[in-house]
């Protein structure tokens, strides 16, 4: 059975718990509270050198780290994951984009502001995530307005790993309320088979 090490209000841990859920994948959830040191513990850098969460041990001593790699590995051969060339370095264009253009601008000032509740301390950081954060947030909802979907018109990892922090933006300070593609983008995510919340801690046990 797959392990996964993961700190339940990450979204980068949510996109996989959601990808493992929808595979009817069983696996072991092993919580780490990265506000308590836990993912800097020589223990668990003997298993990621990084010290990040998520990590999945996918055999004895045998893990993958970065949360789009996981989603790669278990995708593949499913429905979740193109077969068509093209198709595939599309999801992986997006899924780029959002490590790179995405994540760092709008998860970070959701962890600054609801997991530290240190808004003020972070306040000028914040507004210039923000900015970043809503360029990446209209190249979404630009692609949105045409697509049901980011890639192919169907539902797969792309989704999985642009939906995880975009639907709790919100926390981060951001004003969703005039993205109605992005909007209606998250009622389809939603109606995914085995759809589950970023807060389910009981998954996999």
């Amino acid at each position: 059975m797959y392990k996964l090490y993961d700190f339940l209000p990450s979204g980068n841990g949510y996109k996989v718990r959601l990808l493992l859920n929808q595979l009817e994948i069983p696996f072991e959830l092993i919580e780490l509270n990265i506000l308590k040191g836990e993912t800097r513990t020589s223990e668990f850098l003997a298993k990621n050198p990084n010290g990040k969460i998520p990590l999945l041990e996918i055999a004895s001593n045998i893990f993958i780290s970065e949360s789009n790699a996981i989603l790669f590995y278990l995708a593949q051969e499913t429905k979740y994951f193109p077969q068509d060339k093209y198709e595939q370095a599309r999801v992986m264009q997006w899924l780029f984009f959002e490590q790179f253009s995405h994540e760092p601008n709008i998860a970070t000032p959701r962890y600054w502001i609801s997991v530290l509740q240190q808004p003020e301390k972070y306040r000028e950081q914040i507004k210039q995530k923000q900015k970043l954060g809503y360029a990446a947030l209209k190249i979404m909802e630009q692609h949105l307005k045409t697509s049901d979907f980011f890639v192919a018109n169907k539902y797969t990892i792309a989704d999985i790993g642009l939906y995880a922090y975009t639907h709790v933006a919100e926390a981060g300070g951001f004003d969703l309320s005039d993205f109605s593609a992005i909007n209606c983008w998250f009622k389809r995510v939603q109606s995914q088979p085995r759809h589950i919340l970023i807060t389910d801690s009981e998954l996999g046990k």
